[in-house]
């Protein structure tokens, strides 16, 4: 690893570990890739057409296999059961071992972290504890077959000598239970313009309902809509649109005698099939001194990208809902921690190559985005991007960034912001802080150090990052010894 004098590695490593796995419902015949009809219904006739002693037998081998991998394993057999038993005769009767023989049986395994761990964010605990350490919560993104990426945490403390430790990760890794979630009206009407759909249809439907409205009530004009379809046209479209745009909102739940490092954001929504990718969180203050951990990711569904937003108060209840407008197209889009002169303002890379800024009135709303930086140095003559949001000091925004170059090779650098005018760059490193040396170059995705975002406890910064999109490693330094290496822009 090449890195600037100031910066300090602390040893910490961690690795993606095969063993972190959830259960998921496996239907045969509806593989993720290839074509191909459910296959359930065969596959239950054989279950049913076993002797009973082959069933209990198969159920003792699998609860030996597996139940000390999973908290409630039973529960979760019952469930998946309960899906597929529609397909049986309601005269059979199950005995306790075959229902859940046929639960196992649309069951999987999926390691989140099978292929690997990386862009990490860290934020401050929302719960404090011990006077002598800083307390934070380390997001990760999980790799798993298929390149499918979820969001999962650690915790960590940062002590008084400086000292970052990571708390060892819970045994039991689970899914939140997940529900509808609130729709924002501008953020309709945003993404509808988008699609050409922002006309008479979608105004009879959105100018009824509230700025924020459940999908019970976004149904109930849709359904209006639809028995006009003889005075209005392509009303079939606008309905699929409104559809497909609640369904990108949901409440996920985790219980509260789970770990914060037990709980896994799973992709929900089709929008998101393959991955929710790149989480920045940010603990943002609002006016009035009341904080709330906002997270910018992607969501990816194997062929388009989106921005949406996740947000919490206490990592255990999140909301997800999708984010609108030009400034947020693409990748990287990074919230301040609190606004500037009455609004929010987000970081944004939505030329692809550039780092921008964009300001709104609302929070999922990102009209337009003005460029700040362009690529100039060696190490980042291919783009720029940042690597998380910003973090305010005496001396202006502190925005850590990232840099591609040659033979696609990730570094990071800095850019200072203005604290009243966050337009106006004040400096710019001319090195990098971190780029993958002969030591660090390797994994998943070579040539890669990348970060999506430290959090600042005096003056030092704690910067966790990947490697290689394969590990995660942290590295602190001074701000004071940052700032000073800049070069301060004419």
């Amino acid at each position: 690893m090449s890195a600037a004098t100031f910066v300090r590695q602390t040893g910490v490593e961690l690795w993606p570990d095969r063993t972190r796995v959830i259960t998921r419902l496996f239907v045969p015949g509806w593989e993720d890739v290839g074509p191909g009809d459910s296959r359930a219904t065969p596959v239950i006739d054989r279950i049913l057409a076993l002797d009973e002693l082959a069933v209990e037998t198969a159920m003792r081998d699998i609860d030996e296999r597996f139940l000390k991998r999973h908290n409630g394993m039973h529960d979760t057999f019952v469930e998946h059961a309960s899906k597929v038993t529609s397909r049986i005769d309601p005269a059979v009767v199950l005995s306790p071992a075959r229902l859940l023989l046929i639960g196992a049986s649309f069951t999987h395994e999926f390691a989140i972290e099978g292929a690997a761990l990386c862009n990490p964010s860290a934020v401050l605990h929302p719960q404090q504890g011990t006077p002598d350490a800083v307390d934070f919560v380390l997001s990760v993104r999980g790799v798993g077959e298929g390149h499918r990426s979820s969001i999962g945490f650690r915790t960590g403390h940062l002590a008084a000598d400086g000292t970052v430790s990571i708390d060892h990760a819970g045994c039991f890794p689970v899914m939140a239970a997940v529900t509808d979630g609130p729709n924002h009206r501008a953020v309709f009407h945003a993404r509808l313009a988008e699609l050409d759909d922002d006309y008479e249809n979608s105004a009879f439907v959105l100018d009824q309902l509230p700025a924020v409205f459940e999908n019970a009530e976004l149904n109930i004009h849709l359904e209006e809509l639809a028995t006009q379809d003889a005075t209005r046209k392509h009303t079939a479209t606008t309905i699929e649109h409104l559809h497909n745009l609640a369904h990108c909102s949901y409440r996920a739940e985790f219980s509260n005698t789970t770990d914060l490092s037990e709980r896994v954001l799973w992709p929900q929504t089709s929008v998101e099939h393959i991955g929710m990718e790149d989480a920045r969180f940010v603990r943002f203050v609002d006016d009035n001194g009341a904080f709330t951990y906002y997270g910018t990711y992607t969501a990816f569904d194997g062929i388009h990208i989106a921005q949406h937003l996740l947000e919490t108060l206490d990592f255990r209840n999140f909301l997800a809902s999708p984010m609108a407008g030009k400034g947020a197209i693409g990748k990287g889009l990074a919230l301040f921690p609190r606004k500037v002169h009455g609004q929010f303002v987000a970081l944004s890379r939505s030329d692809r190559e550039t780092n921008a800024i964009a300001f709104s009135d609302d929070i999922r709303r990102w009209d337009t985005a003005e460029t700040i930086q362009s690529p100039h140095q060696q190490w980042e003559i291919l783009q720029l991007g940042n690597c998380g949001s910003p973090i305010e000091t005496p001396h202006g925004w502190l925005v850590l960034t990232h840099g591609v170059g040659a033979m696609r090779t990730y570094s990071i650098g800095a850019i200072l912001l203005a604290l009243d005018e966050p337009q106006h760059v004040l400096a710019t490193s001319i090195e990098p802080l971190l780029s993958p040396g002969h030591n660090q170059r390797d994994g998943y995705v070579p040539n890669v150090v990348y970060s999506c975002g430290g959090f600042a406890h005096g003056d030092t910064l704690v910067l966790p990052y990947g490697v290689g999109d394969q590990t995660i490693a942290i590295a602190t330094m001074s701000i004071e010894e940052l700032v000073d290496s800049m070069q301060r822009v004419a």
